[in-house]
């Protein structure tokens, strides 16, 4: 069993492969399509939630996913058609850090993938190739909300504190014009979710030759968020539009 495969088995029960509840996921894209017309892209879209829940809400919205995992493709194509909005939806299979694509979209989402690209600044970089003037992007990512412990440093690697983190982002050429903080329900529903899933899975599946992997894979991560990182993470989504030039240079 590979990485992809344990990820999808993990996210089964979550609504979104990130640690967000329904109301937030609402608000977010409510903040971030500006119009009922617009045109988004996915960058890392995995099973295509954000973009099914857009298309679901605009019935005028086009919408485009890019990812490397076909099996979380597959699975976006059959919930797209399932849901009858299909025709309004393309999927790339590639890797999203080197899509190439002319900058017509109105928002850009990239969720819990600044990892894929590099790191914070060249996230937004490639969200900025793809977007169209006046758009908005919509990243989600960690930060260290408490003092990190050095095995959590070594599992989630070198993260901000959050004014660090959105310091970065302005200095860049960005306003966040909306934001959300992932509360430690949701964090915590989150982690419950990826490792009950994936128990679930091992635990009616006991003749798999993959249940035991499954279950030791779930047990790790459980100890790991438990006693590494749950007391120090925290993750922040943002909403953000381009910030005009002459106030740049004013400010």
């Amino acid at each position: 069993m590979n990485r992809e495969q344990i990820s999808g088995l993990a996210h089964a029960d979550h609504p979104i492969a990130a640690p967000l509840d329904d109301d937030a996921v609402r608000r977010l894209l409510e903040h971030g399509i500006p119009r009922g017309d617009a045109r988004i892209l996915d960058l890392g879209c995995g099973g295509g939630e954000w973009l099914l829940r857009a298309l679901a809400g605009h019935p005028r919205l086009r919408a485009e996913g890019v990812d490397i995992a076909e099996s979380a493709l597959r699975r976006a194509r059959e919930a797209a058609r399932e849901q009858g909005v299909h025709e309004r939806l393309t999927l790339h299979r590639e890797d999203a850090a080197r899509f190439a694509a002319e900058p017509v979209f109105d928002l850009v989402i990239i969720m819990g993938s600044a990892h894929a690209f590099g790191g914070l600044l060249p996230t937004l970089a490639a969200a900025r190739a793809h977007l169209a003037p006046g758009g908005r992007v919509l990243i989600g990512d960690g930060y260290w909300e408490r003092e990190p412990g050095p095995e959590a440093t070594e599992l989630l690697g070198e993260l901000d504190a959050l004014p660090i983190f959105l310091d970065r982002v302005v200095a860049d050429g960005w306003t966040p014009v909306h934001g959300h903080l992932s509360t430690r329900a949701e964090l915590d529903a989150y982690e419950w979710a990826w490792t009950g899933s994936l128990s679930s899975w091992a635990l009616d599946h006991p003749d798999d030759p993959d249940s035991a992997q499954a279950l030791a894979a779930a047990t790790v991560h459980r100890a790991e968020w438990l006693r590494a990182y749950r007391d120090a993470f925290g993750f922040v989504s943002l909403v953000l539009r381009r910030t005009p030039k002459e106030t740049r240079r004013a400010q």
